[in-house]
């Protein structure tokens, strides 16, 4: 296939791409990627950790793999590669709309999606308005937070889609998951304290699957396994161990399936997919020289949290850049507050340290300088953008020990919520969870206990002086109920005076990135022109057009409910031959 035809040119790519900021010298290295990224077939396993695969540039060319190389031929109508949060949606839509469905994945069983799900006027939700009025949702208004997030890098359409689409995708996956009696879905119905000066609104779109009395005992079990065997109910059928190479095209550019490798023993396969190929791969978040080409700054504030999150290493996106999209203009991320290190360690730089649920609470933050710096709340990562811009990237938070009851007064929303939602529906994680939580922390030297403010500066190996300083201004302000200095909310703006006191160097945890590949309505990549790569289609974080810049993680479970409503489009769409 030729740049020309594929609308990937050597100019577009390096605009798409994001490498221009690289300068002189990334350009420079970018002009020998094309060689060598051909795939041995006799060749040790991929490192999934930096997402090498032959050379370890991060997109180089379509590795060319000889006719002689492919053991295995398989024929379906659709091929859905990924089958997780997106993937699985798409799997049962395409399914029940009478396709012959396969779905491949490199990992060994399947995993479970994302649990949280946002949505717009669910079943659910309208159930509650009546009690709860509060509740209901301007779709439009929806929208333009959305844009707002993103400084208005974003594809209004998508938007829209997932405003409009999102309910009954909802109701759907509900059905799915209460059909036998093992799950039921819940409203998460909270949008925090309303008329006190919040500055960012929160809204009551976060739906949750929870194990009922029928499978809470059985560890094999999960939201997953419920949407697999559901497929499997259907007829699709499931491939494990197997992973994505590259999209085969025609002559006209449409993609009609991919080349694929066993995981294990390392043999090619094609796959044909006379329908279409969905790809719900995740994003880039493993692969660090993507991660450095695209967003440097979120590898700097980033602290890695050992057996969290996935292993996302950009290979679907590689692969639709390959067959001719260009990828979203800026780099951008799911970032949260949750990851901490030791006193001795600062964020960025590889640094491994320990999930931190509790730090998402917007108690009193200090630089490393013991100098407060921002508005503790609001979106996690405003927090995190903030700290960006002081001394190493990292920050401490602050605590003490009526730490329970400020909790419940902050009234946060969304997966951080420690107390039962205002519906009653269950919260994440529970309030009496965290003294565990600390304690697991302080004995391994992450979190400090002290009886005084002084001595826990120390402890955080934080200027004592000026940390000081900083804790009896926060007290003060406190006190008279009005933060003159970054203007928090009163109502979460409380003093912190009843020892022992608590603190932690604090860091982002990152869940996923965001920026992917451009992507029109209809699910289908689309070229510089604006034409769409047919017979393909991309779901999840390897899609892009839908968020930029920040997470609107006030709006609870986006991510995963734009995923699973494009994923059950994308099925639909694919299985009919609509688009």
């Amino acid at each position: 296939m030729s740049n020309e035809r594929s609308g990937l040119s050597r100019r577009s790519f390096l605009k798409g791409a994001g490498i221009t900021a690289l300068g002189a010298a990334a350009a420079g290295a970018l002009a020998g990627c094309g060689n060598g990224y051909a795939v041995d077939a006799a060749a040790a396993p991929a490192n999934a950790r930096v997402g090498e695969t032959g050379t370890p540039t991060w997109l180089g060319s379509a590795p060319e793999v000889p006719e002689a190389d492919i053991a295995e031929t398989l024929d379906v109508e659709v091929l859905v590669v990924g089958c997780r949060t997106g993937g699985l949606p798409a799997i049962i839509s395409a399914a029940e709309n009478g396709a012959r469905v396969l779905g491949i994945d490199r990992v060994s069983k399947v995993a479970n999606p994302r649990e949280d799900i946002g949505a717009i006027d669910s079943a659910l939700q309208k159930a509650s308005f009546a009690e709860y009025p509060q509740f209901e949702i301007d779709k439009m208004e929806a929208v333009e937070d959305i844009v707002r997030y993103a400084n208005g890098f974003i594809n209004y359409d998508l938007v829209k889609l997932w405003a409009n689409e999102s309910g009954p995708m909802l109701d759907w996956i509900t059905g799915i998951v209460e059909r036998d009696g093992r799950m039921v879905m819940n409203f998460e119905g909270s949008i925090g304290t309303t008329g006190q000066g919040a500055r960012d609104k929160a809204w009551a779109t976060g739906h949750s699957p929870e194990k009922t009395a029928l499978s809470k005992d059985d560890k094999s079990f999960s939201f997953g396994v419920s949407l697999m065997e559901y497929a499997q109910e259907k007829g699709a059928e499931f491939r494990w161990n197997t992973e994505l190479v590259k999209c085969v095209q025609d002559s006209s550019g449409r993609v009609t399936g991919v080349i694929a490798r066993d995981v294990n023993d390392r043999h090619y396969l094609r796959i044909n997919a006379s329908k279409g190929v969905i790809l719900s791969t995740g994003g880039y978040g493993n692969n660090l020289e993507m991660m450095e080409a695209r967003q440097p700054w979120n590898q700097a504030l980033r602290i890695a949290a050992p057996g969290k999150g996935g292993n996302p290493t950009g290979d679907g996106i590689k692969a639709a850049l390959w067959a001719g999209g260009q990828m979203d203009p800026i780099g951008a991320a799911c970032t949260f507050n949750r990851a901490c290190c030791k006193p001795d360690q600062t964020a960025g730089n590889g640094t491994v340290g320990e999930w931190f649920w509790f730090g998402e609470q917007p108690f009193m933050k200090v630089n490393l300088n013991g100098n407060r710096f921002c508005n503790e709340s609001g979106p996690y990562d405003y927090m995190l953008h903030s700290a960006y811009m002081q001394p190493h990237h990292t920050y401490c938070d602050i605590w003490d020990a009526n730490y329970a009851e400020q909790v419940r007064q902050m009234n946060e929303v969304g997966c951080c919520r420690l107390y039962p939602f205002d519906n009653g529906a269950p919260s994440n994680r529970t309030i009496e969870s965290m003294a565990s939580e600390f304690e697991k922390l302080i004995e391994a030297g992450y979190i400090q206990q002290a009886d005084t403010m002084e001595e826990l500066a120390e402890k955080l190996n934080i200027p004592v002086e000026n940390t000081v300083k900083s804790w009896q201004r926060y007290n003060h302000l406190a006190e008279q109920g009005r933060d003159e200095d970054y203007n928090k909310e009163a109502y979460r703006l409380m003093k912190l005076d009843t020892p022992p006191f608590y603190g932690v160097r604090t860091g982002a945890w990152f869940l996923a990135t965001l920026d992917g590949v451009m992507i029109d309505t209809d699910m289908h990549p689309v070229r510089e022109d604006g034409t769409p790569v047919e017979g393909l289609y991309l779901t999840g974080d390897c899609s892009g057009g839908f968020f930029s810049v920040s997470y609107p993680n006030l709006f609870t479970g986006l991510a995963c409910g734009r995923t699973m409503t494009f994923g059950r489009r994308a099925g639909m769409l694919a299985a009919t031959g609509q688009a």
